[in-house]
């Protein structure tokens, strides 16, 4: 187990807010201080940020609690004065997908789990924005707080209102999985599945871009926000140097979200594209309702997470399945939520649902074994959980899925899908490369 790093245990946090204005989020996120912070979700605040104020890191199986407990060190008192709910601490960040954490050089500067309580935070409300500044440590005072909360907001207010400057063209790209081999995996895990081994199994590819020049990734963010406005998007930087890696995405699934005793979550799996007419979207949306393949992904989800839950649950309620229809792909969805039976933290429940069956899969940890086997890339944080903690334990997490790591003039983009009985290698292929569309829709703008 790793030890969460942070200043000291009882150190004293103080944190100011006032309402603020900036000039639009993508400037201010392009402004602030490295690493940087992005989050935002349906029915929730947007926030950017930037600097360290805490910063809490941890490995291994144990890294959910770690994290807990440091966080409950950070924020479990301190001077706090806030307008809004929304600008109150929080700390943002994620885990990676497996236990041990990546083992790739790319995801070197991402640890097991990472969450950070930013230093200065741009939140954008339903009520205006809000300015906030946070320091903790024995030397963190008031004023000190107050003073940089003055210079901030100024600063912000003066920043210029540029418009987004064009993407960066496609120099090259690489798959780590050629369509032979992906075939090879898939023909094996549905032989596995199909002899009793397995129930299912989730496969992943990764595509590596190589760009003219270094992605601009506020600017990728605020396209995203167009073209994905009911997604969870996200961005996760671990370092602050000139060459410091960015994990962000665009995702549709929500893990889970915890407010008081009430709880949020869903089953999003079974895929389909999307029409060139609205009939045909129809059409489409029809087929994958009706879809044997589909439906039985989708119910092995639902299923599973229903049983996830129901130890912390007094109720469990599932709503009626739909599509989802996004830019370039539908997804069958069905709403669950719970009222917990006692007072859980969120990232009990975290720890709970992660890996679910939309990324994992049945039996989880033959699944897991066989990911390991058959991916010939590191997974890192993709399709792990991004979200944000506040002192009462409540928060929201997301699955980072349709979701990219930048370095430089390199992105890595990542896509899987679920492999079940009566999978078929090809149709699998063409449905990963639907999913790499949302991220390489803006680096093809």
């Amino acid at each position: 187990m790793g030890v969460p790093r942070s200043d000291e245990t009882g150190t004293r946090l103080v944190s100011r807010s006032i309402r603020a204005s900036v000039p639009s989020l993508r400037v201010a996120l392009d402004a602030l201080p490295a690493p940087r912070t992005f989050w935002t979700g349906p029915d929730e605040a947007t926030v950017v940020a930037g600097g360290v104020a805490a910063e809490l890191t941890a490995d291994g199986r144990d890294r959910f609690a770690a994290v807990r407990e440091g966080i409950d060190r950070v924020l479990r008192s301190g001077d706090v004065h806030a307008g809004t709910e929304a600008a109150c601490p929080r700390l943002f960040g994620g885990f990676a997908f497996h236990d041990d954490g990546g083992d790739g050089s790319v995801w070197a500067d991402f640890p097991g789990a990472r969450f950070v309580l930013p230093r200065v935070q741009v939140t954008e409300t339903d009520r205006g924005t809000w300015l906030t500044v946070n320091a903790v440590g024995h030397d963190a005072t008031a004023g000190a707080v107050e003073e940089r909360l003055d210079a901030e907001r100024e600063r912000l207010a003066g920043l210029d209102d540029t418009d987004a400057g064009p993407p960066p063209e496609i120099v090259s790209r690489t798959r780590t999985t050629p369509r032979d081999a992906w075939r090879d995996s898939v023909e094996a895990a549905v032989e596995r599945i199909r002899a009793g081994d397995l129930r299912k199994v989730v496969l992943a590819q990764a595509l590596d871009v190589t760009l003219d020049r270094p992605l601009s990734v506020p600017d990728v963010l605020a396209r995203l926000g167009s073209t994905y406005p009911d997604c969870y998007r996200f961005l996760v930087e671990p370092t602050a140097g000139p060459d410091r890696p960015s994990f962000f995405g665009a995702t549709p699934e929500r893990l889970v979200s915890r407010h008081g005793r009430t709880v949020a979550t869903g089953a999003l799996a079974g895929t389909t594209g999307r029409g060139d007419t609205p009939a045909e979207d129809d059409w489409l949306a029809e087929e994958l309702l009706d879809d044997e393949k589909n439906v039985h992904e989708h119910e092995l989800v639902g299923e599973t997470i229903r049983e996830q839950l129901a130890p912390f649950a007094s109720s469990i309620t599932a709503g009626e399945r739909s599509v989802r229809r996004l830019e370039t792909v539908q997804h069958l969805f069905t709403p669950i939520t719970a009222t917990l039976d006692r007072d859980t933290h969120v990232l009990d429940l975290v720890e709970a649902l992660h890996p679910t069956p939309a990324v994992g899969g049945l039996p989880p940890e033959r699944a897991l074994a066989t990911i390991r086997e058959t991916e010939p890339f590191d997974r890192g944080w993709y399709a792990a959980p991004v979200g944000w903690v506040d002192a009462a334990g409540n928060g929201t997490f997301a699955v980072a899925i349709r979701s990219a790591l930048a370095r430089d003039t390199s992105t890595t983009l990542f896509a899987g899908v679920g492999v079940v009985a009566d999978s078929d290698p090809d149709r699998e292929w063409d449905e990963v490369q639907l999913k790499y569309r949302p991220i390489l829709d803006e680096l093809e703008r």
